[in-house]
């Protein structure tokens, strides 16, 4: 409580409650006040361990933040929160944060290209930093043919378990999950995913995997946006935080046509989360 009653009064407008029961924060990070060329929202989420034992789940959020960078912004902030166990680390993540826009201002990249083209554009609620963009009309599951090798064709296709919709403002999300082992099966449980026309019109099927390799001793994972930009990798996050395994989650959200602004990325974290305990991939808390 000390932490957040500073962060409000150190950030002012900035700061954002998004949901005060949930302990769902949004942070406004710029790289200057005045005409800020860089912008980037911060969303947390804080547990019950937190900070103790369980740190913060977040994501972030900005239209031209993806691939190599938002990597390398993640991987900063993990690096913060190993360091700083058992500390209260939100100022120390948002300060790093402006400090890698800052940097980017002082470069030479270019301005972000804001042009809003999703249905899902915060217009009017004072998110309109949260972007998304307009899904590339190509089919996700052709983003694993590099990765996958035809020799596999009998590779045996896993259950297929289908989470309870939510829905909310008209937009529904439902999470599905299956347990894999290889990249073929995750390829071809997305195939048969995507034989269900429900299914496959929906306006986004956001998934992400996480497989164990015993002789490596390493994680094979990725995930796909599927249009609902970063929420792949926001997903793969969750799984990495409740430590799943041999498992692939998609989330399939077909939009109402009304905005959620931030709330949408929860209601996709809350329907993978569900489906994770519901086939006793993580123990309910």
């Amino acid at each position: 409580i000390d932490e957040i009653e500073a962060l409000s009064s150190i950030y002012g407008e900035e700061w954002c409650v998004v949901d005060e029961d949930e302990k769902i924060y949004c942070i406004k990070i710029s790289d200057c006040l005045d005409q800020p060329k860089w912008t980037l929202c911060l969303q947390v989420i804080l547990p019950p361990g937190y900070p103790t034992s369980e740190p913060p789940i977040y994501q972030l959020n900005a239209p031209w933040l993806r691939g190599e960078e938002y990597t390398e912004l993640a991987n900063s902030l993990e690096e913060i929160y190993i360091q700083n166990l058992g500390e209260s680390i939100l100022y120390l993540w948002v300060e790093k944060i402006r400090e890698v826009l800052v940097e980017k201002a002082q470069s030479s990249d270019p301005e972000p290209d804001i042009k809003k083209t999703s249905e899902e554009v915060d217009e009017d609620n004072g998110d309109d930093f949260l972007v998304d963009y307009q899904p590339v009309q190509e089919d996700p599951v052709k983003l694993l043919n590099y990765i996958t090798s035809e020799s596999q064709e009998d590779e045996e296709l896993p259950s297929i378990h289908h989470g309870n919709p939510l829905t909310d403002r008209r937009s529904t999300f439902q999470a599905h999950l299956a347990p894999v082992v290889t990249t073929r099966q995750v390829k071809r449980v997305l195939e048969k995913l995507y034989e269900n026309k429900k299914i496959a019109s929906a306006t986004h099927n956001i998934y992400a995997y996480r497989i164990y390799c015993e002789d490596k001793q390493t994680f094979l994972q990725d995930c796909e946006d599927d249009g609902e930009t970063a929420a792949g990798g926001r997903l793969l996050h969750l799984m990495q935080i409740l430590d799943v395994h041999n498992v692939l989650v998609v989330v399939s959200r077909w939009y109402g046509g009304i905005l959620l602004g931030p709330d949408r990325f929860k209601h996709i974290n809350n329907c993978a989360r569900n489906v994770l305990v519901e086939y006793n991939y993580v123990h309910s808390v």
